[in-house]
């Protein structure tokens, strides 16, 4: 399969980034490129993530898809490892005569360098599955560490929504929930264990309005 560039004045380029503050000037996009103007929510969180977060990421990812909802995440470990799983995990079954909705990963890197190594593996079963992945770097573009939170505002961008499933206090999560704000998008946290560092940033999420999630359907009634 091979790799497209897309750029801002193409008729191809997403509408909803057309909008954002410091659209990126071209995306490589490699798998299903009609995902990317379609309903999604983004799904994002901590790498060290516990069970629970990653089987709530799985199963509301999992779930927003079987309704029909496309789910963007970063490929990075934990919440969104387990947010592209989940959406990979629906594929094939039919509820309501809806479409399943797939997965898009939005990368901080180039395509000869995905980030994780130990994801690439996920990055084709996206692809298989029918989903997309993309970024606005080259394809030798090192996965440099300012590159995942700028990146971040690509994942909220081509959202509806998003939801926080565990952010620490100084989170990339967080960094999205943020550039959703500025984006005039919905904010969706869940409510977490008030002892444990991995809740702290979804818990003040809420304090500060976010809307609390205790499940899918919470979601799909709101985008």
């Amino acid at each position: 399969m091979k790799i497209e560039k897309i750029v801002i004045n193409s008729n191809e380029y997403p509408e909803k980034l057309r909008y954002i503050y410091d659209s990126p000037l071209q995306l490589y996009v490699l798998g299903n490129k009609e995902l990317l103007n379609q309903k999604a929510i983004a799904i994002v969180g901590a790498r060290k993530a516990t069970e629970y977060g990653k089987k709530m990421a799985y199963k509301f990812s999992k779930e927003l898809a079987e309704k029909g909802i496309n789910i963007i995440s970063g490929l990075a470990k934990g919440i969104d490892s387990y947010a592209h799983l989940g959406t990979i995990q629906a594929q094939g079954k039919v509820i309501d005569s809806r479409k399943i909705g797939k997965t898009i990963a939005v990368m901080g890197s180039g395509f000869n360098n995905i980030y994780p190594k130990e994801n690439i593996e996920l990055a084709r079963k996206i692809i298989k599955s029918g989903g997309c992945i993309i970024t606005e770097y080259s394809a030798e573009t090192k996965p440099e560490k300012l590159n995942f939170p700028k990146r971040n505002r690509i994942i909220s961008g081509l959202s509806n929504g998003v939801l926080v499933v565990e952010a620490s206090k100084i989170s990339g999560a967080l960094i999205t929930a943020d550039f959703a704000l500025e984006q005039g998008k919905e904010v969706f946290a869940l409510p977490g264990d008030i002892t444990r560092e991995q809740s702290e940033g979804g818990n003040e999420l809420i304090k500060d309005g976010a809307n609390i999630i205790t499940n899918s359907q919470d979601i799909f009634n709101m985008i």
